[in-house]
């Protein structure tokens, strides 16, 4: 059967950071429960899809996952089993945060199916915490590590955010060198993005924030490539850092065009080349699936079947998100068309200005750029959109 990836969205949060623009929300946990029927209610309404399938990856994002109960998650998974074959060397990835997992909750979680944890650390440094909103100290992301080991996950990952406001290179060694000392077996390391509508996004516009400039946030990106290959990490995707045999199988299946089921309150899906995005508020997604006999729609908000311009270009920036880029066989498998007559000049022009590596058998971006994969991804749909016949339909 043809492999699929489960998403599964939990928007529970403790406190919510105020530069967070996920879904995601603090003092709901009186619908943790109804939350879990609900999405068990969800993985029924696709039961036929799901019965076609296998599933090879389940990745529980949020909000913080790690923060409901394990028998919820455990829920989820057996519903999963329930009408689908998981593989028996399944990939189920599941986010949390420093210092609100027990050793008992975490043997809960591995023996429920987690085999992978990713903990949302972000930073080593107090004062940044604090910038942060969040509530965890140093210490907690110490001690998390240890018990998510005692705990026997097969991966134990770190995400950590540069790019703060007033942050000193200085700052942003000592977190790398920190994180690196604990022996995570995988690291994310993501630009600090300010985002419309968010508190932080807010401070910023009445100029109480000042953003980091951008040329010193690009000196942190590449010194943490730099530190982290160094000590035995493979820098795998443009903000992903693995040991030998811990790259993420279930993110690689987002940038490789592969097919995800997307379930819970404001969850994105990816089937058959149709996009489609679930209602946003965990109230109102609790009553849509309570409502009644769910079916396969009975969450979803819009769906959409993206034009051919915007798949071919949706296609090739993601894939050029891996450092190892793609090849371009691929592309004219999946879409009939050669890529260097869709994109033959935009291709060009950014193998001639050093931002792509461009041979026979691959097209990847250079050291140059993967600090401006954006600028690349715009000029291949612009020149789509202004070349409209040129692209079959």
């Amino acid at each position: 059967m043809k492999p699929l990836s489960v998403y599964v969205h939990i928007p529970f949060c403790t406190v919510k950071c105020g530069y967070c623009d996920f879904n995601a929300y603090a003092g709901l946990d009186h619908l943790k429960a109804s939350y879990a029927d609900a999405l068990a209610a969800e993985i029924h309404g696709w039961k036929d899809l799901l019965a076609q399938r296998r599933i090879a990856t389940v990745g529980f994002g949020g909000g913080t996952p790690g923060e409901v109960p394990a028998s919820d998650i455990a829920r989820v998974l057996e519903a999963l089993a329930a009408v689908s074959a998981i593989d028996s060397g399944a990939e189920v990835s599941l986010e949390a945060n420093p210092g609100t997992t027990s050793l008992s909750h975490l043997r809960a979680l591995r023996a429920a199916g987690v085999t992978r944890i990713s903990y949302g650390a972000q930073s080593f440094d107090s004062a940044e915490l604090r910038f942060l909103d969040r509530i965890h100290s140093p210490e907690a992301i110490v001690a998390s590590i240890a018990l998510a080991r005692e705990a026997a996950f097969e991966s134990v990952g770190l995400d950590l955010i540069y790019g703060l406001p007033g942050q000193a290179l200085a700052a942003w060694e000592s977190t790398l060198r920190r994180a690196i000392d604990l022996r995570p077996d995988h690291i994310s390391a993501y630009a600090l993005t300010v985002e419309e509508g968010t508190p932080l996004g807010h401070r910023v516009a009445r100029g109480m924030v000042t953003p980091l400039d951008p040329d010193t946030a690009a000196e942190m990106y590449d010194f943490a490539s730099s530190v982290l290959e160094s000590a035995g990490y493979e820098h795998y995707e443009l903000s992903n850092w693995a040991m030998p045999g811990h790259q993420s199988r279930h993110n690689r299946v987002y940038w490789q065009d592969g097919d995800y089921l997307g379930i819970g309150a404001g969850a994105h899906g990816y089937l058959d080349g149709e996009r489609y995005e679930n209602i946003a508020h965990p109230r109102d997604y609790i009553a849509a699936l309570t409502a009644g006999t769910p079916d396969t729609r009975a969450a979803v908000l819009h769906s959409y079947r993206p034009s051919e311009a915007m798949a071919m270009t949706d296609w090739v920036t993601l894939a050029l998100r891996l450092i190892d880029g793609f090849d371009p066989a691929a592309f004219e498998r999946r879409f009939g068309q050669s890529i260097h007559d869709v994109f033959g000049p935009p291709i060009r022009a950014c193998a001639d200005a050093g931002l792509l590596a461009v041979t026979a058998d691959r097209v990847r971006l250079t050291p140059r750029g993967l600090l401006l994969h954006g600028e690349v991804a715009v000029q291949l749909l612009a020149h789509l959109e202004a070349n409209r016949p040129s692209v079959a339909p």
